[in-house]
C-alpha cells in the first residue's frame, strides 16, 4: 500500500546504532583450563616415537614454567571401506586406548614435574593438533617422527603437520 506507513512503538528500545559498521563478533571457542594457555602441544598415542616426543615435551613444558596439553586422536575409519559407498562417510571406531593412556599417564612419575591435561580427538591428527594448538594458543607442537614404509608412502604426520602449521613444530627423531 503506497503511503501507509507502520507507526513505532514509543517504548522500541534501539538495538543498534543504524548508521555504525558491524563490528566482527569473536569466534565461539570451546573453554579450556586458563593455566595451559600458551603451553606445549604434543602428540601422544603410545608408540615408542610418541614417548620420545612426550619425554621432549616434558622438559620444554619444565623449562618454560607452562602446562602440557597431551593430544591423543581416536581412529576414525572411512564407512566408504565397508559400505563400499561413494562419498567419504566417517565412522567414530570405539577407542579405548584414550582410557589406557590416560591411567597409564596418570601413573607416571616423569609428569609430576609439570601441569598436564589430556585431550581426545576424533578426526584426521594433523588437523586435531594444529586445531588444539590454536584453542590453547600453544607455543609449540611436539610430534615424533613416523618410521617406516607407511609415512614414506603415505607421507608421515610430523611431515604434514610442519608443512601446515600456524606455530612451530618440533619434530622428534
Amino acid at each position: 500500500m503506497a503511503g501507509h506507513e507502520i507507526p513505532e512503538p514509543a517504548d522500541r528500545k534501539q538495538v543498534a546504532d543504524p548508521g555504525s559498521e558491524p563490528q566482527t563478533v569473536e569466534e565461539s571457542r570451546p573453554s579450556c583450563d586458563p593455566a595451559f594457555r600458551h603451553g606445549v602441544v604434543v602428540g601422544f598415542d603410545g608408540s615408542m616415537s610418541s614417548e620420545r616426543a612426550l619425554a621432549y615435551a616434558i622438559g620444554m613444558a619444565h623449562r618454560h614454567s607452562s602446562g602440557l596439553i597431551i593430544v591423543h586422536v581416536a581412529n576414525r575409519l572411512p564407512t566408504t571401506v565397508w559400505a563400499g559407498c561413494e562419498p567419504p562417510v566417517f565412522v567414530d571406531v570405539p577407542d579405548h586406548r584414550t582410557e589406557v593412556l590416560g591411567l597409564e599417564l596418570a601413573c607416571a612419575d616423569y609428569l609430576a614435574e609439570v601441569p598436564w591435561v589430556l585431550v581426545e580427538r576424533g578426526g584426521d591428527i594433523c588437523h586435531e593438533l594444529e586445531e588444539v594448538g590454536r584453542e590453547y594458543s600453544a607455543d609449540a607442537i611436539v610430534v615424533g617422527s613416523t618410521h617406516g614404509i607407511v609415512g614414506r608412502i603415505f607421507g608421515s604426520v610430523a611431515g604434514r603437520l610442519a608443512r601446515r602449521a600456524q606455530r612451530p613444530v618440533i619434530v622428534i627423531p
